[in-house]
């Protein structure tokens, strides 16, 4: 019985379609729901503040961050560090809470919908597009990513309140858009192909 425990917990670590890392998703054999406003709300609070894996992907871009030395004005230890994880934290919280906001207004979908199509391609178009498009509250009709990205560009012209100056309050905000398109597609890619990620890992389902 321990040793199926620990199996079944390992397997469970190894999960990439558990959401830790890629965030709410709709499964390819799922149908797309117009989200409730409480639905809404949950989805912000979990994605935003209230689970480990909210502030886990802020710890890794703080880390690159502190790689590269930037901002070049902070320190290179714990210190700068925490200064860096701080700002990450800031801005994803501003450019999330924008988001939310201007989705929720527009009744675009919030979550990523695996491709119902099959191959290769079609796959990582669907993970592209994706990225840009969302539905609207019809769950039939795309829209562009008006919310997720005015959130993006937001976050960034709010963290030149904190960052070492001078700073163009739109140079950060475009550099934040070209963050989420970067970083965004990167993970409805790995959210799209999560199941032969799993099978390579021996995650089998």
């Amino acid at each position: 019985m321990t040793k199926d425990a620990a199996t079944a917990g390992l397997k469970k670590a190894r999960d990439w379609e558990s959401g830790w890392i890629a965030g709410e998703y709709v499964g390819r054999n799922r149908k797309l729901v117009t989200l409730t406003r409480s639905q809404r709300e949950e989805i912000y609070l979990r994605e935003t503040l209230t689970t480990p894996e909210a502030y886990m992907k802020r710890m890794f871009a703080a880390a690159i961050d502190q790689a590269r030395g930037t901002p070049s004005q902070w320190s290179g230890g714990w210190g700068g560090y925490g200064e860096r994880f701080a700002s990450r934290e800031g801005q994803f919280i501003a450019a999330n809470s924008l988001a939310a906001l201007g989705n929720a207004k527009l009744g675009y979908e919030i979550r990523y919908d695996q491709c119902k199509c099959g191959g290769l391609w079609q796959r990582t178009r669907h993970a592209i597009a994706r990225n840009f498009m969302t539905y609207d509250r019809s769950e039939e009709h795309r829209r562009p990513q008006w919310g997720l990205y005015g959130g993006a560009f937001g976050g960034g012209m709010i963290s030149t309140a904190w960052k070492p100056g001078p700073r163009n309050e739109f140079a950060e905000g475009g550099r934040a858009m070209l963050g989420q398109a970067a970083w965004g597609t990167l993970l409805d890619f790995i959210t799209e192909f999560s199941r032969e990620i799993n099978r390579k890992q021996g995650v089998g389902r």
